[in-house]
């Protein structure tokens, strides 16, 4: 596999990265072709066995549960410094904004709902699915 730094960033990715977009729950969300849990486990195993330390998911796949697939896959499976994990968040919704929640306050609200579906205790990179807004390594603090 080869390696290359994720844009200037320090962010050292394999050139594949998997997309987990087709992982999760079938009945809970927007899409009835994903694959299940155990399915999913076995290709992010795999590629993991061939390098691939790379994946990308988002809060919106299947209402969180392909990030609560990759989570526990890569516990299970790899050392978490090891991989980057990037995943997006959704834009605020009207009701967020008529009641007040800042873009800020629904970032870290997206955010912090994503570390528990994956089960981490960092995010390497994270962008809003409409505009793109990349923030490197979110941490809880």
């Amino acid at each position: 596999m080869e390696y290359i730094y994720l844009g200037n960033s320090d962010l050292t990715v394999s050139r594949i990265c998997m997309g987990c977009m087709g992982f999760g729950e079938a009945n809970n969300g927007q899409h009835s072709w994903t694959i299940d849990e155990e399915n999913s486990r076995q290709i992010i195993k795999r590629g993991l066995e061939i390098g691939i330390n790379f994946f990308d998911t988002a809060i919106g796949y299947q209402s969180g549960t392909s990030e609560q697939y990759l989570g526990k896959a890569i516990k299970d499976f790899a050392k978490r410094k090891n991989v980057i994990i990037a995943t997006k968040f959704l834009p605020r919704t009207v009701d967020e904004i008529e009641n007040g929640i800042s873009g800020q306050q629904h970032i870290e609200k997206m955010l912090d709902k994503s570390l528990q579906n994956l089960g981490m205790d960092y995010i390497d990179l994270s962008y809003n699915i409409i505009c793109g807004i990349i923030k490197h390594r979110y941490m809880k603090y």
